[in-house]
């Protein structure tokens, strides 16, 4: 079969032809349709990326869309023919998406959405696993809660949104005015960051009681104003970028409460595989329901664009993630 392969960090993707592989005991072989790009499949190319434990010479692409072709010893939830998608490879020495098929974890895959295309399913699982394992798994959020998303109108943070909103939250997300009718698109009220401080949005929105529930995609500056943004002893701050050096003392005086979020840990380590494939196929549900709309750039790539998507990414010119159409 034909994949790319990173033979170096920051250099460009080499073509090859390798064996296609043979799925082992409880894997899936996929035909892979679509290959979803993230932010981090552009800092492990250029690596950047440690956290991701690359290893090369590596086949990148996290996310994948495509069809089971066959199907290894003890798997009974799928059969050839069936559409599947899933975060699935691209990190920790597991080969990704970026390839004609990938034999991958049965546990990390689930049942494609009947009502998206391929496209779509491809650029959905690591932004909603991330999104769901901040606000379900952590942050329980329901319909009781008012949940301010920064970042609402990216990647992880327009699916953190519509999450929120379908479990009937009082929504709120930092965003550009320029994202102003994406954001009402979705029943959430867009806050103006770039004319209202951290203090007047609190007031504004909360009556200057502070936020249930806060979904933190940026990390620096906007966690710590996030500590403070919280609501008094029933606030919850969750951040998928809290790597840097924060006080926690606006926290703790607030008695309050804090999760990160760790997205590729189950594809390091092997554990807790199943969830992943849980979580998509709630996503599922939601989806076939008319609840989320993933926002999907119409620019289409392959891989022998490879290259020029990850600089139209870089360029910030995407409106939506960025696909590959996997046809060699």
């Amino acid at each position: 079969m034909k994949v790319l392969v990173l033979e170096n960090f920051n250099t460009p993707y080499q073509l090859k032809e390798v064996a296609k592989p043979i799925p082992g005991k409880g894997e899936v072989l996929v035909k892979i349709a679509a290959s979803g790009i993230n932010p981090l499949d552009l800092k492990i190319k250029a690596g950047q990326a440690g956290h991701a434990k690359p290893m090369l010479p590596a086949i990148l692409g996290i996310d994948l869309a495509g069809v089971v072709e066959a199907v290894g010893e003890g798997v009974t939830t799928f059969k050839p023919g069936d559409e599947v998608y899933g975060m699935t490879g691209g990190i920790a020495g597991v080969p990704g998406s970026l390839a004609e098929y990938a034999a991958v974890d049965a546990d990390l895959l689930a049942i494609k959405p009947k009502n998206i295309s391929m496209r779509e399913a491809a650029a959905l699982p690591l932004i909603f696993i991330t999104a769901w394992e901040g606000l379900v798994d952590r942050a329980k959020v329901s319909g009781a809660k008012t949940v301010l998303v920064h970042g609402g109108a990216g990647g992880v943070g327009h699916i953190a949104v519509q999450i929120a909103k379908a479990e009937g939250a009082e929504v709120y997300t930092t965003v550009d005015p320029s994202k102003n009718d994406l954001i009402k698109s979705y029943g959430a009220t867009p806050v103006d960051y770039t004319t209202l401080s951290p203090d007047q949005y609190i007031q504004q929105y909360t009556g200057g009681q502070g936020f249930d529930i806060i979904y933190d995609t940026l990390g620096g500056e906007t966690l710590d104003a996030s500590f403070k943004s919280t609501k008094q002893y029933e606030g919850h701050v969750v951040s998928i970028l809290g790597w840097g050096a924060h006080s926690l003392a606006p926290l703790s005086f607030k008695g309050a409460t804090y999760s990160g979020v760790f997205t590729l840990y189950p594809l390091i380590s092997g554990k807790g595989r199943a969830h992943h494939g849980e979580i998509l196929r709630e996503a599922a549900k939601l989806i076939e329901a008319g609840k989320i709309i993933p926002l999907v750039d119409e620019q289409t790539f392959t891989p022998a664009t490879i290259e020029e998507a990850y600089q139209y990414i870089a360029d910030r010119k995407a409106k939506g993630k960025v696909v590959v159409d996997i046809v060699f």
